[in-house]
């Protein structure tokens, strides 16, 4: 099984300051899983992204990446054994256009595949089609979400990271957000997916996990979430 644990990180302590954000958490991803990230607003969700991508250095535990010991390592090195994080507030390059933003990125994963090319991520987004030329920074907030997606997806990782996945989006380009994640399911791309919409998450997870105040209190399939109404309206707000 652990052969097959793309992401397996253990007792994850990670402090900012004096405050202690993540309590000794374990949190794993295998491969072809779908893996939805709850948890209210300062509970430690990006806390532990960003701990396991190397962008917040915890001060204990282990993160092996694809069985590699990867703790403290940079965020580069982890992205190239096939991570692709797609951060809140999406960082895509406002100065290139979306067919440089898209172009940039390509190169094949971790096995040597090459299954999303510039034309399927195109196919995937048609909105991005009609704005190649487009400036990241003239693009609407959807389709900007849409490029970070794309552009991830050109990088052909095995696991894609989902921050506040339809955060501040229109409900028409959330539906099609909630498409794409769908299809990168489909395409056997494991997925981490933030978001605040538990119903659209719990549709495609194959597990689900919750954080109360940087400690998990809730890891369990879609149909054991939805059987706990108690537990959404406690942990969720719901």
């Amino acid at each position: 099984m652990s052969a097959q644990l793309l992401i397996d990180a253990k007792a994850i302590n990670t402090y900012y300051g004096a405050s202690h954000i993540l309590r000794g958490i374990n949190f794993s991803v295998a491969r072809a899983e779908t893996i939805g990230l709850m948890g209210r607003n300062g509970m430690g969700k990006s806390t532990l992204l960003k701990s396991i991508m190397g962008l917040v250095k915890p001060r204990s535990g282990s993160i092996d990446i694809a069985g590699k010991p990867m703790m403290g390592a940079a965020p580069y090195e982890i992205a190239r054994l096939g991570i692709a994080y797609v951060p809140e507030g999406r960082g895509i390059f406002g100065n290139l256009s979306v067919v440089e933003n898209l172009k940039m990125a390509a190169r094949a994963g971790t096995r040597g595949q090459r299954d999303w090319t510039y034309e399927r991520v195109l196919d995937t987004f048609p909105r991005l089609k009609e704005r190649l030329g487009h400036g990241g920074q003239q693009l609407s907030g959807g389709e900007q979400q849409m490029l970070t997606i794309g552009r991830a997806l050109m990088t052909n990782p095995d696991v894609l990271i989902l921050d506040e996945a339809t955060e501040g989006l229109a409900p028409l380009i959330a539906r099609d957000i909630w498409r794409i994640c769908a299809l990168i399911r489909e395409s056997g791309i494991s997925s981490v997916i933030v978001d605040k919409n538990w119903k659209h998450v719990t549709q495609i997870t194959d597990r689900n996990v919750i954080l109360v105040k940087g400690e998990v209190v809730f890891e369990g399939s879609s149909p054991e979430l939805h059987s706990k109404p108690e537990l959404l309206q406690q942990y969720l707000g719901v």
